[in-house]
């Protein structure tokens, strides 16, 4: 039997979570880069994922500590999806051939952080799940988080 090799996962594992938000945390700092903060609205800010699902996996999530749809306010829902709608089309810089948009609300639906509601969104290229995820519990990424930060914010500054 080979062995992959993936060490980053314990991080993310066995990770000490502490007991403060991470959406939060990350909202509250001035240290975007270093949180993989691409843009902040008025009332929602976008980041990439940490361990995400696919490269440019990117996440956008309200500014304030809010756990359910139903209690979101009006403004934060159309910010959300004005926000999402826009880095779309920022994705569009890697040339994706589709998209996963989605939202998991609560721990059985899959939400890795249950208390502060956010939307995935994941670029999708044909034949980019393959036997890895399936047989070794391992995802490749094809670039690392910096390089692909630094490509992002660029194609915002190009387009916006």
């Amino acid at each position: 039997m080979e062995q992959i090799w993936a060490p980053w996962r314990m991080a993310y594992i066995g990770g000490d979570r502490g007991d403060g938000c991470v959406f939060c945390d990350k909202a509250a700092s001035a240290e975007d880069e270093q949180n993989l903060v691409l843009l902040r609205g008025e009332k929602t800010f976008v980041l990439m994922n940490l361990y995400p699902y696919n490269n440019g996996h990117l996440l956008v999530v309200p500014k304030r500590h809010v756990g359910e749809m139903e209690d979101l306010n009006e403004e934060e829902m159309m910010e959300l999806f004005k926000m999402t709608r826009k880095m779309v089309k920022v994705l569009g810089f890697f040339k994706p051939q589709g998209f996963n948009i989605g939202i998991n609300i609560g721990s059985a639906a899959g939400a890795g952080i249950p208390g502060h509601f956010h939307i995935h969104i994941v670029p999708r290229w044909i034949g980019d799940t393959n036997f890895m995820p399936v047989f070794g519990d391992v995802r490749v990424i094809s670039e690392s988080l910096e390089g692909t930060y630094k490509k992002l914010k660029q194609s915002l500054a190009d387009l916006f």
